[in-house]
């Protein structure tokens, strides 16, 4: 009995080895992934740095969405973000990408969800804990939740603290321009 558990033991131990090492394809995969991964660049900024993204008086239109890779909502209608970045990338428009998730994730959670989704729009992040300081400064009708959108230009500024399809998004885009 004692043999056979042995002999049980090395065929397994043998047989999970030869997984392990017969696919090639899937250890390029993997290290793929990390290359990538590591190759995030996520710019990280308090709200004294981040301010001057929200009063930009060029002649583009902004586009700045708040999310966290924790939010459904938010990453249900990042897509349409990225969409939108495509579509008018050309046409004087900038999509920036505001994450509000923790410094502690940046690393495990949001740099991998960036390369996985392979997100082109500008993305950074906020790290400053005094949201009761600067939220009302982003729009004193903003109550902190998120998904929220600002959407301006020189001339105009709407606020949205609500989720968009592609096609909402465009139609309130289109307003301003």
């Amino acid at each position: 009995m004692r043999g056979t558990i042995v002999i049980l033991s090395l065929l397994l131990a043998t047989a999970c080895k030869q997984k392990e090492t017969t696919n090639p394809k899937q250890v390029a995969s993997v290290e793929a992934k990390t290359n990538e991964q590591e190759a995030v660049d996520l710019e990280v900024y308090d709200f004294e740095g981040f301010k001057a993204f929200l009063n930009k008086e060029d002649d583009k239109t902004y586009v700045i969405n708040f999310w966290a890779t924790w939010c459904a909502p938010c990453v249900k209608e990042l897509p349409y973000f990225e969409e939108l970045n495509a579509n008018y990338k050309d046409k004087n428009l900038e999509v920036i990408l505001v994450s509000l998730d923790f410094p502690s994730m940046y690393d495990t959670k949001l740099k991998p969800f960036i390369s996985a989704k392979r997100l082109k729009s500008k993305v950074i992040a906020l790290n400053d804990p005094s949201e009761n300081k600067w939220i009302n400064q982003v729009d004193s009708s903003w109550s902190g939740s998120i998904p929220a959108t600002i959407i301006y230009n020189k001339n105009e500024r709407k606020f949205f603290e609500r989720s968009f399809t592609y096609e909402t998004l465009e139609q309130e885009v289109k307003h301003l321009k």
